[in-house]
């Protein structure tokens, strides 16, 4: 089963609230499973591109909406789906590529593109393109100069004549010189900028939830509008795609440094999380996190940007995905007209082939943190199309909810967990399984370790009975046909699994799973979780940290992790108007949040309105 795993939303016209974008897209619905890859489409004359369709079929008990498929004359690829229940259309763009496609040294850059995409193109975010285009050529050839003084405090740091190229008092006199110069032309060049204007057309057209995440195999940027705003999303996105500019491009270079900062080092367990997943691949380019190292992030190039952009961002891999109320007739004459007039890049697009290697042993990592004592372990799984997908999501249900096997053998009772969960990662060239558990009061992590291994090996010999796989299959199916209710999740669903494999592993995925038998998962329990196929993280208390807050231990584990992050931000927060900001937001997904993320929302909601209080007393 996908979700949007661990996405970094971007850090734009509305920072911290769009940080929060898990606690509103966590109805990221189930998605993929085995199936072929699509056959590319047939090149088209550059003269008068042609587009190729069809009606997708699909099997009699598939769950899902009737989707019409589309090859635009410039290989991309456009997903119709009619739904007339709401004047509107949830409308997205997905790029197949993400962290997975970086290379050491640019670790960082996929998620980059997310908030560049968002600065604005030839006539959108500007008062004279021609003057913006001279300021980038001459940052660039301060930076150029920057770049050399950088090169000379690697080395000093390789001598150990500094401890730390990043600190204040290691720049050279001469590099605060360039500095210098480099921010006056910044200081030009946002006198230029009209600021936001991307967001803001959209936003006096009506339209909402405007953003993207990247994560290890995707790029995706989504919005809803009115229907009748149609054609300005076609527009608006060849305009983006044609004729992006990258203002700004070493300034929010800087900002995705700081949120890296924010949201993964400033965290109680944000560089063990980390290091433990670098610990966990070995030949993966997973084995990074999706934010990047911080000595790529800070020194990704211009160059380096438009290299991927133009191999990367081709519209042979884009997938466009429109839901909602419209004709698909004429929906896809403007797209068409719009996205077909994108040129088709010309250069290749490489394949991911670093593959995994076989784990040969059991890795074990332990860390103390300001957290409560808690496991987690992980297992080598399988990509997203691999044929025991179903089984291992069926697995995943058996396993989780207040009727699941972790609950009612690991925290119920005396039970050694106060939470306990389990989850399938699978992605687009590998895959983890993930069961996370945090001791009782007075209880080791390694008690729940135990447990967790107990309740596997009850599996893997007896199997499950017929009448709670079924109550496990029927709470899956239950949860599949909830995520059709709205356009919008419609749309991420489709766009995550194209961007995995193939859509159409969206709709089969269901029915998939209600074939999935006891001998099915005591079959892949005996082959994937063995002990040589682990890796397995200890946490415990850092000696004089206070307990974790009652309130957020109370959470369900898919909030808390989320919580967590929100309330390390807020603490960090100093502007009260990004704080304002990301209580609005707040406010409005606490209306449309799931019932068991709702605690969290109110929760986040408090702490906001009380870190606003405190700023406010200090004035």
């Amino acid at each position: 089963m996908i979700r949007l795993t661990a996405p970094v939303p971007r850090m734009g016209a509305v920072p911290m609230a769009r940080a929060l974008l898990g606690l509103a897209v966590v109805l990221a619905p189930t998605l993929a499973w085995a199936a072929p890859k699509p056959a590319k489409p047939a090149a088209a004359s550059p003269e008068k591109p042609a587009a190729t369709s069809t009606a997708a079929a699909r099997p009699a008990q598939s769950v899902g909406a009737p989707v019409e498929e589309h090859v635009l004359g410039n290989g991309m690829r456009v997903l119709l789906v009619p739904r007339h229940l709401s004047p509107t259309v949830s409308c997205g763009w997905v790029a197949h590529v993400g962290s997975a496609n970086e290379r050491p040294g640019i670790t960082g850059i996929a998620h980059l593109f997310e908030h560049m995409m968002f600065k604005g193109t030839h006539v959108i975010g500007t008062r004279n393109y021609a003057l913006d285009a001279q300021l980038i050529d001459a940052q660039e050839a301060v930076m150029e100069q920057m770049r050399a003084e950088i090169s000379k405090l690697r080395a000093a740091y390789r001598r150990g004549e500094i401890d730390d190229i990043t600190k204040p008092e290691a720049k050279t006199p001469r590099m605060k010189q360039l500095e210098a110069s480099f921010d006056s032309l910044v200081a030009l060049q946002r006198k230029n900028m009209i600021k936001n204007e991307f967001d803001l057309v959209l936003q006096n057209n009506g339209a909402s939830r405007i953003n993207a995440f990247t994560n290890e195999d995707m790029t995706f940027y989504f919005y809803t509008l009115p229907a009748n705003k149609l054609e300005l999303y076609f527009w608006m996105e060849a305009d983006r795609l044609k004729n992006r500019v990258f203002r700004e491009f070493y300034s929010e270079r800087d900002v995705v440094y700081e949120e890296r900062r924010r949201s993964l080092e400033s965290t109680p367990t944000g560089k063990f999380e980390e290091s433990f997943n670098s610990t966990f691949w070995d030949a993966s380019p997973y084995s990074w996190e999706t934010i990047g190292w911080p000595s790529d992030v800070a020194n990704i190039t211009l160059a380096q940007a438009n290299d991927f952009y133009a191999r990367f961002y081709a519209p042979q891999n884009l997938t466009a995905v429109i839901v909602g109320d419209f004709d698909p007739k004429q929906a896809l004459a403007m797209a068409e007209r719009y996205l077909g007039s994108i040129p088709r890049g010309t250069n290749p697009i490489p394949e991911m082939i670093t593959m995994e290697v076989p784990q040969i042993a059991e890795k074990r990592f332990y860390g103390e943190a300001e957290t409560n004592p808690e496991v987690e372990i992980r297992w080598h799984a399988v990509p997203t199309v691999h044929k025991d997908i179903p089984a291992f999501t069926l697995l995943e249900t058996v396993l989780n909810g207040d009727t699941g096997r972790l609950r009612k053998n690991l925290v119920l009772g005396t039970g050694p967990a106060s939470s306990a969960r389990a989850q399938l990662d699978d992605r687009k060239y590998e895959g983890l399984f993930e069961i996370d558990s945090e001791a009782k009061e007075g209880h080791a992590p390694e008690e729940c370790e135990k447990a967790v291994y107990a309740e596997l090996d009850r599996i893997a010999k007896d199997g499950v009975p017929e009448d709670e796989l079924q109550a496990a299959k029927n709470r899956f199916l239950t949860t599949t046909y909830r995520q059709l209710d709205g356009n919008f999740p419609l749309m991420l669903r489709y766009g995550v699994a194209d961007a995995r494999g193939d859509w159409k592993l969206a709709d089969q995925i269901a029915p998939a799973v209600q074939g999935v038998s006891s001998a099915d998962l005591q079959r892949i329990v005996k082959k994937y979780f063995t002990k040589e196929n682990r890796a397995v993280a200890i946490y415990t208390r850092k000696g004089g940290s206070e307990p974790e807050d009652p309130v957020v231990a109370a959470l369900p584990a898919e909030a808390k992790g989320m919580v967590k992050q929100a309330l390390s931000r807020i603490a960090a927060a100093t502007d009260p108007a990004q704080l304002q900001q990301m209580l609005t937001r707040m406010e409005t997904m606490s209306a449309n949040a799931p019932e068991n993320m709702k605690p969290g929302v109110e929760y986040v909601k408090t702490k906001i309105q009380a870190r606003l209080a405190e700023l406010d007393a200090k004035k």
